[in-house]
């Protein structure tokens, strides 16, 4: 059985991840909401302005009140900068799994911090939430978060060939779980 206890603050030695908030807006626009290379590798819009921005917050923000919704702001504890977000979504209260998402600006690249996010977010969500599996994919081509879920610990299950229709070209999507048994390991 699931224990949904929303979206509480998480840390590790060198991030914070916490409920998002309004002021977080500027951040989001200078490193990830705005750049359309992040944005299309989770297939997530293009945010180009402060309104914009607060929209998403809104629905963000709104959101929190339900004890099964679960997405982090990314904070850089040296600079306090949010770097980025990361989620727990496609919830699955009768088989007791979910997804997670997670995207950081590209200036954030390259320094560990997705595979640390992902580790806190899968310790949460085994020894908090207790699912029984978590599950991860990319699209096909995106190299880094393809290293992220293998330094985690996730098993390649399979691809979904020609998945997403991008650019003029179909996109494959490669799948990855977790079993709770496993992450104890």
């Amino acid at each position: 059985m699931l224990i949904h206890c929303g979206t509480q603050t998480i840390e590790s030695e060198r991030l914070i991840l916490r409920p998002f908030q309004y002021t977080d807006d500027n951040d989001m626009l200078a490193y990830w909401v705005s750049d359309p290379k992040i944005q299309s590798m989770y297939s997530e819009p293009i945010y180009t302005t402060k309104e914009e921005v607060k929209g998403l917050l809104d629905k963000y923000i709104g959101s929190y009140e339900r004890p099964d919704y679960y997405r982090w702001a990314i904070i850089e504890k040296e600079s306090q900068i949010c770097i980025g977000q990361i989620a727990i979504f496609l919830v699955n209260d009768t088989n007791h799994f979910c997804e997670i998402e997670y995207c950081l600006g590209s200036k954030f690249h390259r320094k560990g911090y997705a595979t640390e996010a992902v580790r806190l977010v899968l310790d949460y969500s085994f020894n908090k939430i207790n699912f029984h599996k978590v599950q991860v994919c990319h699209k096909d081509g995106n190299i880094a978060s393809q290293g992220v879920i293998k330094k985690s610990g996730f098993i390649y299950e399979g691809t979904l060939r020609d998945f997403f229709f991008m650019d003029g070209r179909y996109v494959s999507r490669l799948y990855y779980s977790m079993l709770k048994d496993e992450y104890k390991k």
